[in-house]
């Protein structure tokens, strides 16, 4: 019996049969499921399994259980369009894959497998359950962005560690249970982290229980936002604090970045003009000649890459030391020991075949990427408690090893990855699964020399005169620790999973240990130190040591090259041009002739002759003094423009260019990569290759993708081919979603001067329109969802558009023209929580006390100069956050810290710096009556109008009324039941009568000053101390 069905019967009772179960009996397939049509649940536990089939024969399966067996992947149930439940836990599935026909499922279980990645879940959109505990799983990503009915999710386990993963959660609006560290599993490392419950609980409200403890409370949820949102506004101020001292430290970069790309800018513009003039030079007729001028081009050519990779790395690095990355340069022998390594590691036997003899070391920088080496010292720290090894056998384990990148495998930029981000990218792209290094510097370079050597003879051998296309290279130099290691096996491939026992394995190069290549699997046991630039030196070039060279050296060597033979003849530049002059230089007879024309290397900037060369296909302006290129136009066989080193700041102007193909204008002054874009798409409509390269471009990250976005046509960009993957990705970017849709805007520094065409929006949630050209704030009127609004550095100077947004609560207006806080428009923000104003002309902050609900506020660099100002601020009692730095008030108020912090005790920081100084501000200012008292008691600070003045019962201990001149005509003054300690303050106001009357025996005084005259009504008793002056 089976399931309560006899073998004997099966046949007949089978088709009525709709669940069967099989358990540990160690089955390798499933078969005969053919005799259960009616089949609606399965289950399996405990066998062979290795993969699902049969399952055909069961349309109507709903519920389908394989646990605990040995399946490798998801497959065979593309005939099971009814499922609703699947369990496919403890087995060794890889990839989650083949799920896109179960549109009916609700429940998915793969716990307990091989998952490095959540993916092929899009069209379970009725998903309710999905538990992938105990896999590999390290990101979260927008996966599960689809499955907006998920409730229940199980991911403890896994390898998620960080925060910004567990925020992608929040796009799950049902999700109600959620686990990450199960007390059957092992937590994700995000879990151990401080706060993680609390993040969770603020990202994913929705949730009714988090791992095992309910957390449905409205306490409990109200307590996380409170607590999320006050280290928000906390780390948002000290964000703030270092942006204002970072401003400093950026202009000190820039001009750090002007001065190390002066050099290699003048040199790269030297170079490329003597080049440029050498390939137009005439060399027809005379071999010898034409032999030496190929060598001088190929010369300067060497030259310019030197010197352009320089440029680019500077660029690079200035950009990363303002993160956690910094790059130590070393122009002399400050690394002389790292030169030493790779020299060591240098065998000229290796390299006999290409006749190289030496090798010599051009630049060595420094890398110090502080979240790698934490990374790697805490997972070696975790391996040497494991294992209990002595300092002195782990050090044996450490190694310093080479990498060099595969051009033919790796992209462009891989190594600015691996600075980044370490060898993970590295590891993810090898196939075998393990990060290729080696002790020599010739198993290294393999790869990359046969590459060269390849290309070298596809491409067009006449123009390079260098035998050795692999002359300049740069290694990598990394500290690994190699760990628990064995040789390679014959055969075997190598896999993490073939050497389960080991951190690396290796094999020896020609049976020699010096030349061994190392295979690592873990890459946080990898850490990059140096990158060092080299060249080999062949038997032709004269003999040079190893040394490393200063710039002057490099300055000699462009001056070598510059003075090789044939040194030409300097033409005189040409200020305009003629009929006559156009003919000379084509040297041509006729106009209609002319299809070639250089002119580089003059002094032009028109060229409206030109116009009636209506056959000219190759034109060269280069070197000139054009800043637009409206001459340009309406030649319908113009095939190749060269605009470069010029002063173009827009290409505004082109038109009719309907053939050309190729475009460089590098090296001018373009900033607008949208509106130069939009010229080019709708006047060249056959380009295919467009070379932009070092102009001032505004959000140059983004410019590459904004002209591939527009001009579909192009083959290469900045002389690097387009991938059709690039263009796809830029193509479907610049399509853009349905204008209803949007919820998130960024126009930042697009010259935009009016806001318009904003009214479909209706959806806007968030906006930012920095550092534009804005003089008012309008057309924002239907953006009734918006939430949060950026305006910095515009010419605004007022804020009465934005009365209509009345679900706005982070406003910032940083850089503007305000001279004042709009009454009206404050009026209708009533849910603004953070309002940042700094860099205006502000000289009040009259009217801010509207804005009840407001927690940050942001108004530094300013004009605000009175005191008085703080008591705007007295009725904001939910305000923890106050920026006033660099206003006048600041300098000019004595006291001014403590000052404020008394009138706003609920205040948790002041200009960047956590509020301490409550219980001196009460000592301080406790009981003291000034002018900014009697103002905020009256609500009005005309002080020569007052003649009467009643401050009775404000627990007053001093008075300081000063300067007197501003009571003029006070006459009296009613102090009953206050703390006066002393009237001497009182002393200097002339003929005020005071009061002084606690409930007691009254006494008369007379004291005189200056012969005037003061008259006093106190009582014995109560005032401490007398001291008429």
């Amino acid at each position: 019996m089976a399931n309560g069905v006899s073998y004997e019967k099966i046949a007949q009772e089978g088709s009525s049969i709709t669940s069967l179960e099989m358990f540990f009996s160690g089955f390798p397939r499933v078969v005969g499921l053919s005799f259960f049509p009616r089949l609606c649940q399965l289950t399996i536990v405990g066998q062979n399994i290795q993969c699902i089939e049969g399952l055909e024969c069961c349309p109507l399966l709903q519920e389908l259980w394989i646990v605990q067996c040995h399946l490798t992947e998801i497959s065979g149930l593309q005939n099971c369009l009814q499922l609703e439940k699947l369990y496919l836990y403890e087995n060794k599935i890889s990839e989650i894959k083949n799920l896109e026909l179960q549109v009916h499922l609700e429940v998915l279980w793969l716990n307990s497998n091989c998952i490095t990645k959540i993916q092929g879940l899009d069209t379970l959109l009725n998903l309710k359950e999905l538990n992938l505990a105990d896999n590999i799983i390290e990101k979260i990503g927008h996966s599960l962005d689809p499955n907006v009915n998920l409730q229940k999710l199980s991911l403890s386990g896994n390898r998620i560690s960080s925060f910004k993963e567990l925020a992608q959660l929040s796009r799950l609006p049902r999700l109600s249970e959620l686990a990450l560290k199960d007390p059957t599993s092992t937590p994700n490392p995000v879990c151990l982290l401080s706060n993680y419950d609390t993040h969770i609980l603020y990202h994913v409200p929705s949730l009714q229980r988090l791992d095992i403890y309910d957390v449905s409370s409205k306490q409990i949820k109200e307590a996380a936002e409170s607590a999320v949102m006050k280290k928000m506004m906390y780390y948002n101020m000290r964000v703030r604090t270092a942006q204002r001292n970072l401003v400093e430290a950026r202009l000190s970069l820039t001009e750090r970045k002007k001065t190390l790309s002066q050099l290699p800018e003048e040199c790269i513009r030297t170079l490329t003009h003597a080049l440029k003039n050498e390939s137009a030079s005439d060399i027809s007729g005379d071999p010898s000649m034409e032999h030496k001028i190929l060598a001088k081009i190929e010369a300067l050519r060497e030259r310019l890459k030197l010197w352009t990779r320089r440029l680019d790395e500077k660029c690079v690095i200035c950009f990363l030391q303002m993160g956690n990355i910094h790059f130590f340069f070393a122009l002399t022998n400050r690394f002389k020991s790292c030169c030493d390594l790779l020299l060591s590691r240098f065998s000229s036997p290796d390299y006999k075949i290409y006749g190289i003899t030496g090798i010599k070391v051009n630049r060595v920088i420094r890398i110090q990427n502080s979240a790698l080496r934490l990374c790697f010292e805490d997972k070696l720290h975790s391996f040497l408690t494991s294992e209990d090894l002595s300092s002195q056998n782990y050090r044996r384990q450490l190694e310093y090893l080479f990498y060099v990148a595969d051009p033919e495998k790796c992209e462009k930029d891989e190594t600015l990855h691996i600075l980044e981000e370490g060898f993970k990218t590295a590891e993810e792209e090898q196939k075998d699964g393990a990060i290729p290094l080696s002790n020599s510097l010739s198993v290294s370079e393999q790869s990359r020399i046969e590459y060269a050597l390849r290309q070298a003879r596809q491409g067009d051998t006449k123009r390079s005169m260098d035998t050795m296309p692999f002359r300049h290279g740069q290694v990598i130099v990394s500290k690994v620790f190699v760990g628990n290691s064995m040789p390679i096996r014959d055969g075997e491939p190598v896999d993490r999973s073939n050497y389960p026992q080991v951190y690396s394995v290796y094999r020896n190069v020609d049976c020699s240990p010096c030349r061994r290549q190392w295979f690592v699997f873990d890459y946080e046991f990898v850490l990059p130190e140096y990158i060092i630039y080299y060249e080999y030196i062949t038997q032709l070039q004269r003999s040079v040591p190893l040394t490393y060279p200063t710039l002057s050296n490099d300055i000699a060597l462009d001056k070598e090259v510059l003075i090789m033979e044939p040194v030409l003849k300097p033409q005189p530049r040409l200020l305009s041009l003629d009929d006559k002059i156009l003919l000379s230089v084509a040297r041509a007879n006729i106009l209609s002739q002319i299809t070639v024309l250089n002119l580089h290397g003059n002094s032009l900037n028109k060229v409206k002759e030109i116009s009636s060369l209506t056959v000219l296909r190759h034109l060269t302006i280069s070197f000139n003094e054009f800043t637009q290129l409206d001459d340009i136009s309406y030649m319908p066989n113009l095939e190749f423009l060269d605009a470069s080193f010029n002063h173009l700041v827009t290409l505004e102007g082109l038109r009719g260019l309907g053939q050309l193909k190729q475009l460089d204008v590098r090296w001018n002054k373009l900033t607008k990569a949208r509106e130069d874009t939009a010229v080019l798409s709708k006047h060249t409509p056959a380009l295919l290759k467009l070379d932009t390269r070092y102009n001032p471009w505004n959000r140059p990250e983004a410019v590459r993708m904004n002209i591939l976005g527009r001009l579909t046509t192009l083959t290469h960009l900045d002389d690097v081919l387009v991938a059709e993957e690039e263009a796809a990705e830029a193509v479907q970017k610049s399509a853009g979603s349905k204008i209803n849709q949007i919820t998130t805007l960024n126009l930042d520094n697009q010259r935009i001067s009016k806001l318009i065409n904003l009214s479909k929006l209706v959806n806007l949630c968030w906006a930012s329109f920095n550092d534009n050209e804005i003089s008012k704030v309008e057309g924002l009127d239907n953006c009734l969802k918006l939430e949060e609004l950026s305006l910095n550095n515009n010419s605004i100077s007022t804020l009465s558009g934005l009365t209509q947004l009345h679900c706005l609560n982070k406003l910032s207006v940083d850089g503007n023209q305000l001279t004042s806080l709009d009454v009206s428009a404050l009026d209708q923000l009533s849910n603004l929580s953070f309002l940042s104003a700094e860099n205006n002309c502000i000289s009040s902050l009259h009217g801010i006390q509207r804005l009840r609900s407001l927690l940050e506020l942001y108004i530094g660099s300013n004009q605000i100069s009175t005191s008085r100002d703080i008591y705007y601020l007295k009725g904001l009692t939910n305000l923890i956050i106050l920026d006033l730095y660099g206003n006048p008030l600041v300098e000019k108020l004595e006291n001014y810290r403590i000052h404020v912090v008394f009138h706003l005790p609920f205040l948790k920081a002041l200009d960047g710096i956590e509020v301490s100084e409550c219980e001196s501000a009460k000592n301080m200012f406790m009981g003291r009556l000034t002018t900014d008292t009697v103002a905020e008691k009256l609500g009005h600070s005309n002080y020569t109008e007052i003649a009467h003045l009643n401050l009775q019962s404000c627990s007053i201990r001093i008075v300081d009324l000063s300067p007197p001149d501003l009571f003029c005509n006070l006459r009296c003054i009613n102090l009953d039941h206050n703390n006066l300690t002393s009237f001497s303050g009182l002393i200097h106001l002339p003929n005020v009568k005071v009061h002084i009357e606690p409930n007691a025996k009254t006494l008369v005084g007379k004291a005189k000053k200056d012969k005037e005259v003061i008259y006093f009504v106190f009582v014995v008793g109560t005032v401490s101390q007398l001291q008429p002056h």
